[in-house]
């Protein structure tokens, strides 16, 4: 009998800061309230303006979360479009480990996944 495999660690190094390097300052400009408003208003030019890959943009359009971290987005920054859309961090963590957000808010409440 075999076990089941942990879930791959998410790991945010150099490289994968410099890949995200302006998709994560596109997501931190959205701290203020003007930023916020230009991005609902066209969000595409907003991406094209912080000079986004197009794989990039296209995350950011269909809110692929997965796909902003697999493209350098950190966490800290893919949160700030999050909360834009009334999303929670355990809405995100449920995103990431396959649960729904109920889900994992009650394994964070439990003690943590038992997965791994």
């Amino acid at each position: 009998m075999t076990s089941p495999q942990p879930s791959p660690t998410y790991v945010f190094d150099g490289p994968t800061s410099r890949r995200g390097h302006r998709m994560n300052k596109m997501f931190m400009s959205l701290t203020r309230a003007q930023a916020r408003e230009e991005f609902l208003a066209d969000e595409r030019a907003y991406c094209e303006r912080f000079g986004l890959a197009q794989e990039q943009t296209t995350a950011v359009l269909e809110r692929d979360w997965q796909a902003m971290l697999d493209l350098g987005g950190s966490i800290f920054y893919v949160y700030k479009l999050a909360m834009m859309d009334g999303l929670s961090m355990q809405y995100l963590g449920g995103v990431f480990t396959g649960m729904s957000e109920a889900d994992f808010k009650a394994a964070m409440l439990a003690g943590g996944r038992t997965d791994v």
